[in-house]
């Protein structure tokens, strides 16, 4: 039976802005969405017009971005001289889509170009001298790094060595000693000024095409060959950019936006074949939700227990047999991968319990996947509610490799470079890094990673806070405020669903989906609004707290099954109506 845990949940009811009303009233929008979008800095109706229908024409110039001159200067030059170009990639989503885009894109081109995606298991993350000693046997010249390359230093060194030159594309924490490359496009390095800092890597390689192609035509390159369309590539720009978490603003929200229609009438076979295997409508509307939990988990399940470049080739594939094959692996590759997962949280949760002072966590166990234990630390962080890092240690070598996740109070990438003492290797960001540490440095490490962790969060940084952007009327529960809500839409990171409030309602309830590995989802009826449905999932152990009247947090949308659509409440928490 699995573990069942409620981290206590404190509600923060968000005030309303009288402001707003202006805001409404020039936008003609209904008063709830007005007052979300002034709590989230939208404070003019002209801010408002670019977040609710954002053009392509309002993306920042990619000339802002550092590095971008001498970066398509030395692609242009490989083009025009034949050179072979290797993209390296990374193996989760965000390095699949930036590697699948510039190999499109550049064999669009003209290009001699090819990739190359490294084995999680074998050879680690990022840029390895095994490999660049590979690539350049087969002839590359130019290495093109994405989603990884900014810590390659000595790789760098030695790819110049054997005569390759190299152009990094990151969108990691820069270190104080960046790699000898021809050039690197990394919106955090010093001196960049572009926008939005917040790319990750399929965005910042969106931009170098878009600068790419502006510089071929001015060539001539296209007078023989036909110009790519940058927008057929927005479905790769959206599913990467939402599966790596970044904040779904400025011009993440626009290029995410745009990519999710392209992306509903997508003609890669690929993607067409991934949609059919994950139950996602063929020529429906995609939500950033779907690409989330059904299409980006498949994508990342190649790389997380075997080797990313399947889903490289799935994304490139032009013919349909070949890429309906290849979508079923990585269907059965991420149904392998949940199995693993739910047995790896069972076991890190019950180690989390032996350590309930812990500020943070450092959950550790002979041979755990490391293809998974990202997922694991994700898992626990929102259970527990406290950054964690989560290991696997190879039984043979004794070496660790793990991940780590953290809560918004929690500077996790710079808590592990006061802890790097205790580690071989670590790289990241604020909120999601990856380690290596050795077993015999392991309680040095849990040690100092629970200092750090004491040092930064105090205890109310360690209750999860359900914050409700509004408080509504059941008559309020109604299809006119949905398709309101959608304006706001893709939600994620930087843009969360609005979670709204009713008040000491009365449901009735009952447990659907229930299995011996959880508690099942909560289904209530609510005797104030029965035209909507509402689900808790994972919340059916929570039926007897229905006795009396209670609060419902939830977010509000729309349920299609068979053709009949429904107003749909997901809750986020109920609690007992304070007298």
């Amino acid at each position: 039976m699995r573990l069942v845990y409620h981290a206590p949940v404190r509600w923060e009811l968000l005030p309303e802005e009288n402001a707003a009303d202006g805001l409404a009233g020039d936008l003609g929008c209904h008063p709830l969405v007005a007052g979300i979008l002034y709590r989230r800095g939208v404070r003019s109706a002209e801010e408002a017009e670019r977040f609710l229908r954002p053009r392509l024409a309002d993306l920042p110039d990619p000339s802002l971005l550092a590095g971008i001159e001498p970066a398509v200067a030395r692609i242009v030059r490989a083009i025009d001289a034949g050179e072979r170009i290797t993209a390296y990639g990374d193996y989760d989503v965000d390095g699949v889509t930036s590697t699948t885009l510039l190999v499109s894109f550049l064999r669009a081109c003209g290009a001699d170009v090819d990739f190359y995606v490294p084995h999680r298991l074998e050879e680690g993350y990022g840029l390895n001298l095994e490999a660049v000693a590979h690539l350049a046997e087969r002839g590359t010249r130019l290495l093109v790094t994405l989603d990884c390359g900014v810590t390659a230093v000595a790789e760098v060194d030695e790819a110049i060595r054997l005569g390759l030159e190299v152009v990094v594309v990151d969108h990691h924490t820069t270190p104080a000693e960046l790699p000898r490359a021809a050039a690197i496009l990394n919106p955090w390095q010093p001196g960049c000024t572009y926008p939005t800092r917040h790319l990750c890597a399929v965005g910042v390689t969106f931009l170098l095409c878009a600068a790419l192609r502006r510089s071929l035509r001015a060539r001539g390159r296209f007078a023989q060959r036909p110009e790519p369309n940058l927008k057929s590539y927005l479905d790769l720009v959206a599913l990467g950019t939402i599966a790596d978490v970044v904040p779904l603003t400025e011009a993440n929200r626009l290029l995410v936006r745009e990519g999710l229609e392209v992306l509903a009438r997508t003609k890669r076979p690929g993607l067409q074949a991934l949609k059919r295997v994950a139950g996602v409508e063929p020529d429906g509307a995609v939500t950033a939700g779907q690409v989330g939990f059904r299409l980006g988990p498949r994508i990342n399940a190649a790389g997380r227990l075997d080797d990313a470049g399947k889903a490289v080739e799935l994304l490139l594939c032009d013919d349909p047999a070949r890429a309906e094959r290849l979508a079923r692996e990585l269907d059965a590759a991420n149904a392998e991968r949940q199995a693993i997962e739910r047995g790896l949280v069972d076991e890190a949760l019950v180690l989390a319990e032996s350590q309930p002072g812990a500020c943070g966590l450092v959950l550790a166990g002979d041979g755990w996947h490391p293809g998974v234990v990202g997922i694991v630390a994700s898992r626990v962080v929102s259970k527990l509610h406290r950054p964690a890092v989560v290991i696997g240690i190879d039984p043979e070598t004794g070496v660790g490799k793990g991940s780590g996740r953290s809560i918004s109070a929690f500077d996790l990438y710079g808590a592990l470079s006061r802890c790097s003492e205790h580690l071989e290797r670590y790289g990241g960001h604020k909120h999601a890094a990856g380690v290596t540490v050795a077993r015999e440095s392991l309680e040095d490490f849990r040690r100092a990673f629970e200092r750090e962790a004491e040092a930064q969060l105090a205890g109310h940084d360690l209750t999860p806070v359900c914050r409700v952007d509004g408080t509504l009327r059941p008559s309020d529960v109604n299809e006119t405020l949905c398709e309101a809500l959608e304006a706001l839409a893709p939600f994620g990171a930087g843009n969360p669903e609005p979670v709204l409030a009713l008040m000491g309602v009365r449901a009735r309830g009952r447990i659907v989906g229930g299995t011996d590995r959880g508690p099942g989802h909560l289904k209530l009826t609510l005797d104030a609004a029965p035209t909507a449905d509402a689900i808790g999932f994972g919340m059916g152990d929570r039926l007897g707290e229905l006795s009396g009247p209670v609060d419902l947090a939830f977010t509000l949308g729309f349920n299609e099954f068979r053709g009949e659509r429904r107003v749909q409440l997901g809750l986020r928490d109920l609690r007992p109506t304070r007298s």
